[in-house]
């Protein structure tokens, strides 16, 4: 293990290969409290805070490389985070989330091993007492089938706060864009990195701690928001008929999705010039999981981020 320069003390390197970006707004003390944890070099991108953030980061953490935006850019922040990085592994976090000790190196190697996998989605623990993500359980019971020769179980997507992409795949891909944005921003993104050939999977033994911050959507608010991404991001990779039944589905869910689908349209001429054809193949996919979902509700995930 190396270590990179922090001040008066140094921060443990746990494998040269991988950045720990994390990309926040407005947070400033879940944010410097979770940076201390990430045993990796740091790029911080400051969604146009008001509160300070990136200044208190320059001088706390004077080794992490602080990248301001003028704007709020959502998850499209941690896409410039990544190219900005230089090692052959990103694994991303949020300001209230960090990689467990062994994770990031464990997740590292696996990648590294195998060459046509591009995602490594750690298990997620959340809060003090340490409960796992429902959406964990989800994942693991995946129905895809599995990559010759690459462990863990087989996923259409993932986590992004727990997550280890591979670079190049990763911005070769698209990353996360400015049109989605975030909640809800991983779906277009493993879409692409499906029909580039690329593998993703999850992996029980490696772990990443999130204790969420009390500022975080409300209910409604969260509704509308993934609803948003998800009318979006049918109308830039799915058929159209398969766009439309979401804008459908959306419009008889309730007064928040109907909010969300409102956002969407607003932003539908961005989506369309943005509009790439999904394969067969991976549609398939989609269907399946779609297939094997539960009939009833599904529990929400306590991390902001994706489910498949």
């Amino acid at each position: 293990m190396t270590t990179a320069a922090h001040g008066a003390e140094s921060r443990p390197v746990e494998d040269p290969r991988v950045t720990v970006v994390v990309a926040s707004r407005n947070r400033r003390e879940e944010l410097l409290a979770s940076l201390a944890r990430h045993r990796a070099p740091v790029v911080f991108v400051d969604n146009a805070s008001t509160d300070g953030s990136a200044e208190a980061v320059r001088v706390a953490y004077p080794d992490v490389t602080v990248v301001r935006l003028r704007r709020n850019m959502g998850a499209f922040a941690r896409t410039l985070g990544a190219a900005r990085a230089g090692t052959d592994f990103v694994a991303f976090a949020d300001d209230d989330s960090w990689w467990a000790p062994g994770a990031l190196a464990a997740a590292a190697s696996v990648l590294a091993a195998h060459p046509r996998l591009a995602v490594v989605n750690a298990r997620i623990l959340v809060g003090p007492e340490e409960r796992l993500d429902p959406v964990c359980a989800e994942m693991a019971a995946s129905p895809l089938p599995r990559p010759d020769g690459v462990p863990g179980a087989p996923l259409l997507g993932f986590v992004a706060c727990a997550a280890m992409v591979r670079t190049d795949a990763f911005l070769t891909a698209g990353g996360f864009d400015p049109v989605v944005r975030f909640p809800g921003e991983e779906e277009r993104v493993a879409l692409d990195l499906a029909r580039l050939g690329w593998a993703m999977t999850y992996l029980d033994d490696v772990v990443v701690h999130h204790h969420p911050s009390p500022r975080r959507h409300a209910p409604d608010e969260r509704v509308r928001a993934i609803t948003r991404a998800s009318v979006l991001t049918g109308a830039m990779r799915l058929p159209w008929r398969r766009a439309v039944a979401r804008g459908w589905r959306a419009a008889r869910a309730g007064a928040p999705a109907r909010a969300g689908l409102r956002d969407a349209l607003r932003e539908l001429p961005a989506a369309r010039r943005a509009r790439h054809r999904t394969p067969a193949h991976v549609l398939e996919q989609l269907d399946l999981l779609e297939r094997a979902a539960p009939a009833g509700p599904v529990p929400e995930p306590m991390s902001e981020g994706g489910r498949r």
